[in-house]
């Protein structure tokens, strides 16, 4: 697997070990995982554009969480592209060299990008209209992967992950800025909190990758789509009163205290499939 240090990637590794898997894991020089870890997998240290062949020819299927710049600021376009989606494609074909059939790709939601508020719920094939670098990346590689996947007659899923939140996430990012808040007795400023979401936590997603592992239902270079969520979607403003309340927080939330970031989409909420 790629990404074994990141928010997701950490929570992934617990629910391998769990399972009985054994894991080869690309970890990158200096990094650690995000949560502590129930065992050791098999490290793989390198950036993502490493030669990995040895180690990708002591597995079966390759898992791929790493990617660059997943949280705003973005980096810019260019830097996003090519780790995102050039460097990615390379390591593919390392793997398809080393004989690896079986491909499980971490997407985003945010490939949908204005797409998303068209539709109450997403269905997979809804087209992508990506609005910021980030995004952009992700729905090029999508794309791409799939052609590639086809071409090499090989087994692959995208599970496009929606508003994922947890132990070890980013703490820029929504739920932990708000648990910070919420522990130290501080008000916490936010939008209006009109955006509507589907929230999943990161231990349902990696239990999602889990049982995708099986690859049920996959037929060779017939790549497949999947929406990853809980099919109860929030806005944003109900999220955070409920854990500010679940949390005892004794500062206040200042409701539209900050503006809504540039090119905010509106509406990320899932079609979700069996």
């Amino acid at each position: 697997m790629t990404g074994g240090s990141g928010f997701i990637g950490s929570h992934f590794l617990n629910a391998a070990f769990k399972g009985g898997y054994e894991v080869v894991a690309q970890i990158r020089p200096g990094s650690t995982p995000r949560i502590a870890l129930l065992d050791e997998p098999e490290w793989a240290v390198g950036q993502l554009n490493s030669n990995f062949i040895k180690k990708l020819e002591e597995c079966d299927a390759l898992v791929h969480f790493a990617a660059h710049t997943p949280n705003q600021p973005y980096d810019s376009l260019e830097k996003c592209l090519y780790w995102n989606l050039n460097v990615s494609l390379s390591l593919l074909d390392q793997a398809y060299k080393a004989g690896i059939k079986k491909y499980l790709i971490a997407g985003s939601c945010f490939e949908y990008g204005r797409s998303g508020e068209r539709y109450e719920s997403i269905p997979v094939d809804a087209p992508l209209e990506p609005t910021m670098t980030y995004p952009t990346s992700k729905a090029a590689a999508s794309v791409a992967f799939q052609g590639w996947a086809a071409e090499k007659n090989i087994n692959m899923q995208i599970l496009r992950i929606f508003q994922v939140f947890g132990e070890g996430e980013d703490e820029s990012r929504l739920w932990p800025s708000l648990h910070k808040a919420a522990i130290l007795g501080e008000d916490y400023a936010m939008t209006n909190g009109e955006q509507v979401r589907d929230f999943i936590p990161v231990e349902e997603v990696a239990s999602t990758f889990i049982s995708a592992l099986s690859f049920d239902g996959v037929d060779s270079g017939k790549p497949i789509i999947k929406n990853i969520g809980t099919g109860m979607p929030q806005s944003v403003r109900e999220f955070s009163e409920y854990w500010w309340k679940k949390w005892k927080a004794k500062g206040s939330l200042k409701i539209g205290k900050i503006p809504y970031r540039n090119k905010e989409v509106m509406r990320f909420v899932p079609l979700i499939k069996s």
